[in-house]
Formats: C-alpha cells, sequence, structure tokens
C-alpha cells in the first residue's frame, strides 16, 4: 500500500517522465508594439493544433534544429478567466525532459519564480498596431521573459492549480505516515485504521481531478459554440455595416473610413449609428466652413519608404527625394536584406512568407533594383562630368515610341520664300527630304548575383555592379557617335546619296558633300574649315539640278571635335585666353566668340579632327533612344528560374535600345591629316 502511495501522490508528473501540461500559450492585450484582440485569439483556435514546441526562439538566419523540439500542442481551447489560449502541451524530443522537468518545478516551488514561460512566433495581418487575423502559428518557444502571457497552467490528471500545493502536502504527510506504519508492521504492529484512511484520501482525490477534467471539457465546448456564434454575429454585422453606410448618403472616403472602424467587427446597430451621425457632423462642419484650416501634414512614410532609404543607405546610392532626412535602422548587409524580404533561411533562390515577420508590400526585388538604377544614374552623370556625354553636346537626342526603322528630317532646306504676282500661281518648294535610315540595336548583358555572394554578405561588390554597368552603357554611346567620325579609315558611313559622309566631291555632284580636307589643325585652317560649314547650301533636294542649289547656310561651326592630344592646340584657337604668344590684344574682342572644344575620348588618331554647327540649329547626328537613354537595370532570379536552379544565382540584367542616326552632311566637316 505505502508503494502506491508514493508513486501516485509525489512529485506531479513522475507517472509520466515526459509529461502532458496544461499551458497558458497566449493572451490578450499587447505585446512588441502589436495589440491582440480577444476575438483575433478565439478566431485562431483551430491554428494552434499540432503547434510544435521548442526551447528558445529560433535564429533570424538559421532554421529550428532537433535538439531544440521539447514537443507537441494540442487541443486548444478559450479560456474566459484569463483572456487567452489555453492548450495541452506533450514533452517529447531531445527537449522534451528540459521542458517538462522545468514545468514541474516551476509549478511546484512557491514564489519568486523565475521570468519562465511560453512565447509564440505568430504570423499575422495588421492594420495599424492593431492586429486583424493571424494567419500562422510559427511554433511554441519556452523563454526567459515572454513577451505575451504563455505560463504553464498545470500538469495534465493532477488537481487544480489552486489546490495543487496542498496535494503535494498531503503526498508528504501520507509519505510520512506510511512509514511509520511499515515501521510498526516490522514490530509487529498493523495500523488498519491508517491505511482505510488513506484509501479514503485517495478516492477524494480522484473524485476531484474527475470533476476539473470535467469542467475542462465543459469549457471547451462552451469555446466552440462561442465562435461557431461569433461567425453568425459577424456575418450579420457585415450586412448591416454595407446597408447603414448605402443609406448614409456619406462621401466615398467618409463611408470608407467608417467601413475600416467595424469591418471585420462585432458590433451593435447603435455603435454603427452613432458613427454615421458622428461623420455626417464633420462632413457638414467641413463642407459648410468652405475651407479646412490647420498645419500642413507632410513627411508621411510607409514601411517600403524606409526600407528603400535604408537599401539605398546600404548600397550607397541616392535616396528618393523628400526622404533625405527620414530615420531608419541601418542594414548590417545584402544577407540580412534578402533574407529579411525572401524568408529564404536555407538560400534555396525563393520565396518564404511564412518565415517573414515584416508586413509590407515591398520585395527585395524591387527594392535592390530601385537602388541600382539609382546609382546607374548618379554614375552616368558624373562620367559625363568626366568627359564622356561630350556626344550630348554635337548631337540631337530623342525619345521613340517603337522599334521602327528611324526615318531622317533635314533641317533648313527652303533658303528665301520666292515672290507671287498678283492673281499668279505659287510654285512648289523644292524642300530637301533625308533618305537616311537607322535601326535600333540592343545592348546588354548581365552580372550574376550569386547565392554565395548573398551569403557571404559581399555588399561592397554589390553596390559595384551598377557603377560598371552605367560605365558600359555610356562608354557604348560615346563609342558609337566617336565611330561617325572616325569609322571607314576616317571618312565616316556611306549615305543614301552614295557617297561617304566625308568627302571632297563638288555638292553640286550626287553624293557631293564638300566637307573633307587634310590639312593640320591651327587658327588659319579652323578658318577655311569654318567657311566651308558657313557655305553649305540651304537646298538640298535629292534630284538632278538641284545638287548643291540653294543659298548659303550661313552658320559657323561651334564645335571642334578633337582627341585629347589636340586639346590644347583648339583651346588656344577658339580660346584666346590661352595663347601664350605676345602681343595678344584680341582676346577680350575674341571671348567666348569662336567655338568651344570637345575632347573625343574614343579617338586614337593623334592628328585628325572635325567642327560641328551647333545641333540646336541644324542637327546632323540623332542619338535615339527608345525605353531611355539610360540603360536599364533589371534582376531576373526566383525558385522557378533555370539560372537559380541550375546555377544558384539571381542576375543583374542591363538593357539599352540606342541608335545613331546621320540625317545631314552639312553642319558636319572633318580633316583627316596625314600621319
Amino acid at each position: 500500500m505505502a508503494k502506491e502511495i508514493r508513486v501516485t501522490l509525489s512529485a506531479t508528473g513522475i507517472v509520466n517522465p515526459q509529461g502532458k501540461f496544461e499551458v497558458l500559450a497566449m493572451t490578450a492585450g499587447e505585446g512588441h508594439g502589436w495589440v491582440f484582440g480577444e476575438a483575433v485569439l478565439q478566431d485562431s483556435l483551430d491554428i494552434w493544433d499540432g503547434v510544435e514546441c521548442f526551447v528558445e526562439h529560433a535564429g533570424w538566419f538559421g532554421g529550428r534544429k532537433l535538439k531544440d523540439l521539447g514537443g507537441v500542442c494540442r487541443k486548444p481551447f478559450w479560456s474566459e478567466e484569463d483572456k487567452g489560449i489555453r492548450l495541452e502541451l506533450k514533452t517529447m524530443g531531445p527537449s522534451g525532459d528540459i521542458v517538462a522537468e522545468l514545468g514541474r518545478q516551476i509549478l511546484a516551488e512557491e514564489e519568486p519564480k523565475p521570468k519562465v514561460g511560453f512565447s509564440a512566433d505568430v504570423l499575422f495581418k495588421a492594420k495599424g498596431r492593431k492586429v486583424t487575423d493571424i494567419l500562422r502559428v510559427l511554433d511554441l518557444s519556452l523563454v526567459f521573459n515572454p513577451a505575451r502571457g504563455g505560463a504553464f497552467v498545470r500538469v495534465m490528471n493532477s488537481i487544480n492549480p489552486k489546490l495543487h500545493k496542498e496535494v503535494v502536502k498531503m503526498s508528504k504527510k501520507k509519505k510520512k505516515e506510511n512509514e511509520q506504519a511499515a515501521a510498526n508492521e516490522e514490530e509487529g504492529g498493523n495500523n488498519s485504521q491508517e491505511g482505510s484512511e488513506t484509501q479514503e484520501q485517495l478516492q477524494l482525490d480522484r473524485e476531484a481531478i474527475q470533476e476539473l477534467q470535467g469542467k475542462q471539457e465543459e469549457s471547451i465546448r462552451l469555446a466552440d459554440e462561442a465562435k461557431e456564434a461569433r461567425v453568425v454575429r459577424v456575418g450579420m454585422c457585415a450586412y448591416l455595416l454595407e446597408s447603414g453606410l448605402a443609406a448614409s448618403s456619406l462621401p466615398p472616403a467618409m463611408r470608407e473610413h467608417v467601413r475600416k472602424q467595424f469591418d471585420g467587427e462585432v458590433f451593435t446597430p447603435a455603435e454603427l449609428d452613432t458613427a454615421i451621425e458622428d461623420a455626417r457632423g464633420l462632413v457638414s462642419e467641413l463642407s459648410g466652413s468652405g475651407s479646412v484650416k490647420g498645419p500642413q501634414i507632410s513627411g508621411m512614410f510607409s514601411t517600403a519608404d524606409q526600407l528603400q532609404a535604408a537599401v539605398d543607405d546600404m548600397l550607397n546610392a541616392r535616396r528618393d527625394e523628400g526622404s533625405e532626412s527620414l530615420k531608419t535602422a541601418k542594414l548590417s548587409g545584402i544577407k540580412e536584406l534578402y533574407m529579411m524580404m525572401t524568408g529564404d533561411r536555407n538560400l534555396y533562390g525563393g520565396y518564404y512568407p511564412h518565415h517573414i515577420q515584416l508586413a509590407t508590400t515591398a520585395n527585395f526585388t524591387g527594392l535592390v533594383k530601385n537602388a541600382l538604377n539609382k546609382i546607374v544614374a548618379d554614375t552616368w552623370e558624373e562620367l559625363g562630368k568626366a568627359g564622356y556625354n561630350w556626344w550630348y553636346r554635337v548631337t540631337t537626342q530623342e525619345h521613340f515610341e517603337t522599334l521602327n526603322t528611324i526615318t531622317g528630317v533635314l533641317v533648313g532646306t527652303v533658303g528665301t520664300l520666292p515672290a507671287v504676282a498678283e492673281g499668279g500661281e505659287y510654285t512648289e518648294l523644292k524642300i530637301g527630304d533625308s533618305p537616311e535610315t537607322a535601326d535600333f540595336q540592343k545592348y546588354g548583358g548581365y552580372i550574376p548575383l550569386t547565392l554565395e555572394l548573398i551569403d557571404r554578405d559581399n555588399t561592397r561588390k554589390l553596390s559595384l555592379y551598377p557603377r560598371e554597368l552605367a560605365k558600359a552603357g555610356i562608354r557604348r554611346v560615346s563609342g558609337l557617335v566617336a565611330a561617325v567620325f572616325s569609322g571607314n579609315s576616317g571618312i565616316g558611313p556611306t549615305l543614301a546619296d552614295t557617297g561617304a559622309l566625308f568627302n571632297a566631291t563638288a555638292v553640286a555632284t550626287e553624293g557631293g558633300h564638300l566637307n573633307l580636307l587634310t590639312t593640320a589643325l591651327a587658327s588659319a585652317e579652323w578658318e577655311v574649315v569654318s567657311t566651308a560649314v558657313y557655305s553649305q547650301p540651304m537646298l538640298v533636294a535629292g534630284e538632278t539640278g538641284y545638287f548643291g542649289q540653294g543659298d548659303a547656310m550661313a552658320l559657323d561651326p561651334r564645335f571642334c571635335l578633337v582627341p585629347r592630344e589636340l586639346r590644347l592646340t583648339a583651346m588656344k584657337i577658339l580660346y584666346p585666353e590661352w595663347e601664350n604668344n605676345s602681343n595678344i590684344h584680341s582676346e577680350n574682342l575674341q571671348r567666348g566668340a569662336m567655338g568651344d572644344v570637345v575632347v573625343v575620348p574614343e579617338w586614337t588618331d593623334v592628328t585628325n579632327w572635325a567642327a560641328a554647327v551647333d545641333p540646336n540649329l541644324v542637327p546632323g547626328i540623332v542619338v535615339c533612344e527608345r525605353f531611355g537613354m539610360l540603360p536599364e537595370v533589371f534582376i531576373a532570379g526566383d525558385e522557378l528560374s533555370p539560372a537559380v536552379f541550375m546555377n544558384d544565382e539571381h542576375r543583374i540584367k542591363v538593357r539599352h535600345f540606342v541608335a545613331v542616326l546621320v540625317q545631314d552632311f552639312r553642319p558636319l566637316h572633318k580633316s583627316n591629316v596625314a600621319g
């Protein structure tokens, strides 16, 4: 008999070493800045069944480990007394003994007790700080100082918590009495009355346990009924809400404001009527006054804005206008951003929303792409200042809406209007038409953003990628325009009139352009070239009898194009203040009147040079773009992408559609100096 008493009534839970506990998993209230209401918790009861219990929370970049498994949750029900969710915790796994033993000790010990309890890792939706729906319970962790109400309640199959201490005291007392009874038996005595009393006490304990279990089952049944009733009430309230708003005559924006207050909630008709009347009063007051006076509200930022600013800072990109003063948490690197936005803790290359705890519409690809495009734009501008935008000055840039073949248009082809006699007929004007065409060419490539680079957190390397892309893009356009002058052994492309862009044939001959010389750059030679350009005809109709006909264009060249080796020579010619010869008296008269020097980085011939009229007056070369003058940056890659599957890499792709059209030879001149 003494043995039976020791097994049943000593430390509660020794019967099952792993143990079953009733656990308070989560209570209504505020945790980590989020407000969890009773209704939201009640609606989530079903998804708590089967949730694993672990010892301590998982780290951000690592998944759960088997050694931390401490049990599994079952039979969740609503506790009106606690205003929270209770459930049965069956301890098991490598850490099951830790959870069971700690639970028994906490329930057995008197105050004070350590701040140990349960913390749930949940995925949810929210409006503002108010949680509206719990989507998934990721796990329940035994932690120190839990955020939202988790605690051991009792060992399953034991008496309720208020009787627990009494049972333990009684157990110790009975143990001592039975040890004394055993000693008496050895001496030949047998106290049958004490044994009978012990049996009676055990029976009373069993009855108390059965009564408590019956109450728990009743509580679960009532919770289920309450949940079903609430679903019906929410549906009825939704119908009442829409009917009331439809009959309210409120403006659409105000109806939406009232709807957000009651959407998904249980309310009374009186509460809805009061809200609608308050809204009517507000609308009447605002519209009656004719204007709203008050402080101007600005600087409103969303979570996506904050994330974009943080990514811009991480990659050393320029922030969006207006967000310069926005305070954000600093990202440690590309790895933290990738894990935070994709939930891809194991670097599979996919998107795992159940591991994401940040509610935002932004995504990893969009955030990084925006930052990289801004770096491309800024680097393009910096390289332009360094000299690679020289072609902006001597060409016209145009945007096109399709990739169709581009046709040139001549400017300045009609000299003067002829006189028309009274009653006489108007004569047809011979207008020059450019038959020149050009086709768009697509340029681009990609740079791999490997998962190894992400895992190594090589943020600096990623920030250098867009700078390389910008450099490659602007140098491509620079090279295309430079080739107009240097291609085909320095005489440029062949035009539709069968003549090379630069030739010494008279303009009166078909294909003749008279815009090619062979003398070195000097002050006198610049004047010769300027005169030749000035004399180019305005009317250049491509018909026999009209070649080269028309008044002089009468425009001097604005730009002198030279290789780097001739820059100083050109400056001394066009900028008299650079001349260092003696007896220079004309610099003040000539300052700014001679033209501008343009250095072409791609030219390798150190003696050849060219001249060009201001393209705003007569455009000779047109740089055409389809989707923007700057290259576009894209990031391609998900778990279904072949590159991710085969190569473990996302791809930073750059795409650039450009075309260079030579539509008029008249504003251009070339001097190919014999070596």
